[in-house]
């Protein structure tokens, strides 16, 4: 973990920002639960545990630079909010359960084969993509009842 502290603190030095505390709280909590896929408010609830001195609008604002600046990403699974993950180093997607909310991510190499191919047929520049597919769980799924 403190490799990529370090790394997060070089690249944000060379953007003219500092590491603060604050910062590397929010960082540390993403970094301490990944593919969780955190709300803000889980994020401050869970710094706040050692930082009882921050605020959620200190918070907001270190999500919104972290995100700016690509250390992580934003997710918008149509729930009202968002949530954030560390950015990772290799492409993935995600299944949301439409009943308990449980994010689970995966990984296909077949979608890349078909974001080529529409490059290709559209003669479009694809810099990326972002795929969610909604459902159910299997634990949700053997609990609901047939329609």
């Amino acid at each position: 973990m403190r490799e990529k502290i370090t790394g997060i603190r070089e690249s944000l030095r060379r953007k003219g920002y500092r590491l603060t505390p604050q910062r590397e709280a929010v960082i540390k909590i993403l970094l301490e639960n990944p593919n969780q896929h955190l709300a803000a408010e889980d994020i401050y609830a869970m710094v706040r545990r050692t930082h009882p001195e921050i605020g959620m609008a200190t918070v907001y604002r270190t999500l919104d630079l972290l995100s700016s600046e690509k250390i992580i990403n934003q997710l918008n699974f149509e729930e009202g909010y968002s949530r954030y993950e560390l950015e990772s180093q290799t492409h993935h997607h995600h299944l949301v359960c439409l009943k308990c909310g449980k994010i689970r991510e995966f990984s296909d190499n077949l979608l890349e084969k078909v974001e080529e191919e529409i490059a290709l047929k559209y003669n479009f520049e694809i810099v990326g993509h972002l795929l969610k597919f909604y459902g159910y769980c299997s634990s949700c799924a053997s609990n609901r009842k047939p329609k």
